[in-house]
């Protein structure tokens, strides 16, 4: 019963991850909108014609105007332009890879908790112990799928950088690879405390919530479907939309964190941009503001909607297929 839980939550988040890898690619690329970039040494020694030195010999150059915050459609048609189509699924063999890893531990996990703790009697599950088992499967999942989830966040990253300075990961394997040679094997878990941390977040608002929404709905017969039945179709889309906007609403500052975290160039000899999460977050707050840790947050919802309704419609498709086994 146990293995069965992880076959049917593996497939259902591998099917979830790969339909909406796009949506996902563009969130990644709005939340790193406004993070300051190294600055260019050869462009910074230039002397334009009419600058006039201070009185301390130094040229004051006038600071660039930053570039327009773009939205979700607008990022979206800026990738295809420069890219193509396929630049959409930039990343999308290390999404199978972290959903293979990641999803498949933590919605095992979850069912394996969920089914010992399950009151016998009531043949329900408070929400507090729905929330503790959401918390701790996301974060054994999250730990063990962290070298993928890098991966997957430098390859659908790497679109936005100059050309000279792109990684040109060539799949998930090569990525992984190219950070163990480069930069070492603990470049892997690099930010795996902030994605434990959102992993937790994220299992413990999208599972919890999902079973309690669909609880609440079957206890008071909101819906029926075409078979007379409350447990159907328009259920389990209820309330995987609803447990997807709560995910959201719960992750996403710690996800703009994650992603700048794993995205960062740490030069040979030189300081990183970020020594840890909370200097990250610190200086993302001082340079862009507060709201800056919402950044991201419409294609968030966007995809977290869809995410959420594809794995659990899919997984409750999955569960009948497999009730026999």
């Amino acid at each position: 019963m146990g293995l069965k839980g992880f076959v049917e939550g593996g497939i259902a988040s591998i099917v979830a991850g790969c339909s909406t890898h796009p949506l996902d690619l563009i969130k990644v690329r709005m939340q790193l909108q406004g993070e300051a970039s190294a600055p260019n040494p050869a462009v910074q020694n230039l002397r334009p014609a009419l600058a006039f030195p201070t009185s301390a010999g130094h040229v004051n150059l006038p600071s660039p105007p930053p570039p327009p915050r773009l939205g979700p459609i607008a990022v979206g048609v800026r990738i295809i332009q420069q890219d193509g189509v396929k630049a959409l699924f930039s990343g999308v063999s290390a999404t199978i890879l972290r959903q293979t890893l990641y999803s498949t531990t933590r919605m095992g996990l979850y069912d394996i908790l969920k089914q010992k703790w399950t009151d016998p009697n009531a043949k329900n599950m408070p929400l507090s112990r729905k929330i503790a088992a959401g918390l701790i499967a996301g974060g054994i999942g999250a730990a063990v799928g962290n070298p993928a989830d890098v991966a997957m966040v430098r390859m659908q990253a790497d679109g936005r950088l100059p050309l000279a300075q792109r990684r040109n990961y060539k799949s998930v394997v090569d990525a992984i690879s190219q950070m163990t040679k480069n930069e070492g094997v603990i470049s892997l878990w690099r930010g795996s405390s902030l994605t434990v941390n959102r992993a937790m977040l994220v299992t413990a608002s999208q599972l919890a919530s999902y079973d309690q929404f669909k609880e609440t709905i079957l206890e008071n017969h909101w819906m029926k479907d075409g078979l007379g039945t409350h447990d159907g179709l328009g259920t389990h889309v209820t309330a995987s939309f609803a447990a997807g906007f709560v995910a959201a609403v719960a992750s996403n500052p710690v996800d703009v964190i994650k992603t700048r975290v794993m995205n960062m160039n740490v030069e040979p000899g030189m300081a990183p941009p970020y020594t840890g999460a909370l200097d990250c977050a610190v200086k993302t707050i001082r340079a862009e503001g507060p709201m800056a840790l919402y950044k991201g947050f419409i294609p968030t919802i966007s995809r977290q909607g869809p995410f959420t309704i594809v794995l659990f419609v899919t997984l409750e498709q999955v569960r009948k297929l497999f009730k026999d086994f």
